[in-house]
């Protein structure tokens, strides 16, 4: 009797995170823009979207992503869920009295990091849809804009147009999730992403 190897193959049924990431992401970022738009103050509901929606959710995103075995969105969700966090870490432990407020050459710095950190992302993009180049390519923008506004003294009208440019990155993102969720709950291209890199 000779020896047989059984391979069984264990298919995947678990569901698509990116769209939730993506949502977490997206609603979370153009909060955020509005207020750098002026149309309202940096309050506890933009500090508690970035903890629990565009932080906590993210993180976990990240962590499914892993299970489905994608690296690149874990990679994406874990860190920019961390981000979210970071960041309204910045914004509460100098009011908790834990530690002194950054200044502007340290924000910069924090900004710069995750702009060239967000480059290399999007140049993963490249294999990937349209919409996901432009919400990186967007993102990248963003930080560096964010991180001019801290080194240089800038018009208020300049921070506008940097609220506008967040609230359109943050959007891209959301349509992108949006249209994974429809496009799959239709069976057919609803909301177009663009072709992918083969």
């Amino acid at each position: 009797m000779s020896d047989q190897s059984v391979v069984q193959q264990i298919k995947d049924t678990t569901a698509n995170p990116a769209p939730l990431g993506l949502m977490a992401f997206g609603m979370t970022t153009v909060l955020l823009n509005l207020h750098n738009a002026g149309l309202f103050p940096l309050d506890a509901m933009i500090i508690a979207m970035g903890l629990f929606f565009g932080g906590i959710t993210q993180l976990m995103v990240g962590a499914m992503e892993w299970k489905k075995g994608n690296t690149f969105g874990t990679t994406a969700f874990a860190s920019y869920g961390a981000f979210w966090m970071v960041l309204a870490g910045l914004l509460l432990l100098p009011k908790l009295g834990i530690a002194e407020k950054p200044n502007d050459a340290a924000m910069a710095a924090f900004l710069i990091v995750w702009g060239i950190y967000t480059f290399f992302m999007f140049i993963g993009t490249l294999r990937l849809s349209r919409a996901l180049q432009f919400v990186f390519g967007s993102l990248v923008i963003l930080f560096f804009l964010l991180a001019a506004e801290h080194c240089t003294a800038l018009k208020p009208e300049f921070k506008t147009f940097i609220g506008i440019e967040g609230i359109v990155c943050g959007a891209s993102a959301m349509y992108t999730g949006l249209a994974q969720v429809l496009n799959e709950v239709y069976g057919r291209t609803v909301m177009p992403l663009g072709p992918m890199k083969k």
